[in-house]
């Protein structure tokens, strides 16, 4: 069971005083945080709830179109290791048409493809509002909207190497900071490690959007953040080359990292 003894941050976007600090400490602390007063629309979050739920609910023979670039990945129907789980995803929403190709994988409506396009652009927006307060590039973050009622999400504390219930709390999002945060950082950001249980009998929806590293770019520590006394902790690598990484070493959240440390 999840220890009740320590608390997830929870941030107030509207709060300007002292923001960037805070969102640095659960960074480094947690990474892991709720965030209230965060600009996407309560009226649309409830919507994007209702598009995805009534998505899961098609026939598996129109789920199961649902395809992704990455081997493996695409509609996951439930299985022996996770009997009541089951998720449909959509493959970078910024690129050109892949919001269109979803839809027509899964025989969306115009007025469900309507609210995935303006849910994504929400949180992409405030993915940038993020990116601003930590005042570098704002990749590698998870946006999670989780359910609002049904608990489940763990994370763990870094300290005690407890995991703690990140409990719900309606109208709030959460942010999860990844292994790609941990490599920009040079090693300041948590990348959190956590895990979803089942309570109670009862549906549980969330929604993810994984922010990912950019295309073109190597991921590699901010140059203010190394010098003589922090030393660079990883190599420069591209994050497709990571991923397939992660996938054939078949390695958990940060495992994959202790590969491409440097030798300092």
């Amino acid at each position: 069971m999840a220890s009740k003894g320590s608390a997830v941050p929870v941030i107030d976007m509207q709060d300007l005083s002292g923001l960037p600090e805070r969102l640095v400490k659960a960074c480094e602390e947690w990474g892991c945080f709720r965030i209230v007063n965060h600009g996407v629309p309560m009226e649309l979050m409830s919507e994007m709830k209702c598009v995805s739920r009534s998505l899961l609910d098609l026939p598996m023979e129109i789920k199961m179109r649902n395809s992704h670039p990455e081997h493996g990945k695409g509609y996951t129907p439930p299985n022996m290791a996770s009997p009541y789980f089951e998720g449909l995803s959509l493959y970078d929403m910024a690129l050109p048409g892949a919001v269109d190709e979803f839809c027509s994988q899964v025989g969306a409506s115009s007025h469900q493809r309507e609210i995935i396009e303006k849910y994504g652009f929400a949180v992409y927006d405030l993915v940038q509002n993020l990116g601003s307060k930590l005042m570098e590039d704002p990749g590698f973050l998870t946006i999670l909207q989780d359910d609002e009622t049904i608990n489940g999400l763990e994370a763990v504390d870094k300290y005690t190497g407890e995991l703690v219930s990140v409990d719900p709390i309606p109208g709030t999002l959460v942010v999860n900071v990844g292994d790609m945060a941990k490599v920009w950082s040079n090693g300041r950001f948590c990348n959190v490690k956590h895990r979803v249980q089942c309570y109670e009998p009862k549906i549980r929806t969330s929604i993810a959007l994984f922010v990912l590293a950019p295309r073109d770019e190597n991921v590699e520590a901010s140059p203010q953040l190394v010098d003589v006394h922090h030393p660079r902790l990883y190599v420069p690598f591209h994050f497709e080359d990571y991923r397939k990484l992660r996938t054939t070493t078949k390695s958990p959240t940060g495992a994959a990292l202790e590969l491409l440390r440097t030798k300092n």
